[in-house]
């Protein structure tokens, strides 16, 4: 769990990264970055974590990464990677400890390809909050939404297995998680209604170690995402 206050505009550079370490840029409540952490944590990575205030980045950030997005990676070789999918296949090859991805070029595919269809439901984690934020009526995306997730219900109803491509937690598990982790406080819960495949790998995530490791109580959500409304994210907040 990431205790680190965020570096803003104006901040000095962090020293150079530990030698036996990676360094992780991150906003302790970003899903994107959650993913590597998920990863990172799975797979008993060392790393120190460099928060990042997203309203107000440091110059010496954009300097490493000229989209001023987290997650980004940093090696002691001052090696940069950044965007949360190319981030965590990074790790996944460089650690070989406890593999994540498939080792066939299909398994990878298949895993490229699931990821793809769930990044077209990502952007109603953001759009419906924001629409009833508005007073604008929700029921036409709702819809669309639980449409999506009796999708991703149905391809676990045909692989018949705990998690999304097997009985043990691989890199597209991680790669969703960080939303489903939010559905509660985004009030989207019942979108889940229809869908008993999808809350059972719900309760199965929220059983692994690395899940565990990086979970916010819902009441430090509440308060996050009331910062958020109000148009102050607090990125320290509980610290």
């Amino acid at each position: 769990m990431s205790t680190e206050k965020c570096f803003a505009k104006g901040s000095p550079a962090p020293g150079p990264v530990p030698k036996d370490q990676i360094r992780l840029y991150s906003m302790r409540f970003c899903p994107f970055a959650e993913r590597t952490r998920l990863v990172l944590n799975a797979k008993g990575i060392k790393y120190d974590t460099i928060n990042i205030h997203l309203k107000e980045k440091p110059d010496w950030f954009l300097e490493k990464n000229p989209l001023g997005l987290v997650p980004a990676l940093e090696t002691p070789a001052g090696e940069i990677i950044y965007e949360s999918p190319i981030t965590c296949d990074y790790l996944d090859e460089v650690y070989p400890e406890k593999k994540l991805l498939p080792s066939s070029p299909f398994g990878k595919a298949k895993q490229r390809m699931l990821l793809e269809h769930f990044s077209k439901v990502i952007p109603y984690f953001y759009k419906i909050p924001a629409a009833r934020r508005n007073g604008e009526d929700v029921s036409g995306p709702e819809a669309e939404l639980k449409e999506k997730f009796s999708k991703l219900n149905e391809h676990l109803e045909k692989k018949k297995t705990k998690f999304f491509e097997g009985d043990s937690i691989t890199m597209i598990d991680y790669m969703m998680w960080p939303f489903f982790e939010r559905i509660e406080v985004l009030e989207l819960k019942h979108c889940l209604d229809h869908t008993p495949e999808l809350k059972k790998w719900v309760e199965r995530m929220l059983e692994d170690p690395a899940v565990k490791n990086t979970l916010y109580s819902m009441d430090t959500y509440k308060a996050f995402y009331k910062s958020v409304a109000e148009g102050k994210p607090d990125y320290d907040y509980g610290l």
